[in-house]
């Protein structure tokens, strides 16, 4: 393992709707970020005109609401489901 073991690299803990769309944790916040990704890539839920704004569906909507969300503001919900 990396000598440095800073927080991205730190595996916590998930909220059942987090698991819904990432998988089962614990995982690094690495993990759940490029997993989260994965949905909203996979969902096509970029929005088409403006890429940095996130359209949740259903399984990401649990974690970070439904409205229509800025890449940026959605790190910050995601991250309140990692403990």
């Amino acid at each position: 393992m990396a000598a440095k073991n800073n927080a991205l690299n730190k595996p916590v803990n998930l909220t059942p709707e987090l698991e819904n769309v990432v998988g089962k944790g614990p995982m690094t916040r690495a993990q759940v970020t490029s997993k989260v990704w994965d949905h909203i890539k996979a969902n096509d839920l970029q929005d088409s005109k403006d890429r940095r704004q996130i359209n949740p569906d259903a399984k990401l909507g649990a974690v970070i609401g439904t409205e229509q969300i800025s890449m940026f503001k959605m790190t910050g919900a995601v991250s309140k489901h990692m403990s």
